[in-house]
């Protein structure tokens, strides 16, 4: 049985999607690949927009892609290097 995720994976999990997608993806994919609700994803996306971890870019046509900040990269690295941690100490 998997567990759920807490809220600290959830948003390295989008961060994550965004940044394997050349760090720039439609919110409708994303929103596929998050594997949430729509309600927990539009949770989500609020919270990080209100934070500064991801931005709306538009292109020419006034499609909106996502877009991680340099807040977002940041905390990409810092998680990973949490885990890092986690796992050289065996906890």
């Amino acid at each position: 049985m998997s567990k759920k995720r807490d809220r600290l994976e959830v948003i390295h999990d989008i961060l994550n999607i965004i940044q394997n997608n050349h760090n720039s993806i439609k919110p409708t994919p994303l929103l596929r690949y998050s594997n949430l609700s729509s309600q927990s994803f539009a949770d989500y996306y609020k919270e990080l927009i209100e934070k500064k971890f991801i931005k709306e870019v538009f292109d020419k046509k006034g499609k909106k892609f996502i877009s991680p900040s340099d807040k977002g990269f940041e905390y990409l690295q810092k998680y990973k290097s949490i885990l890092g941690f986690i796992e050289e100490f065996e906890l």
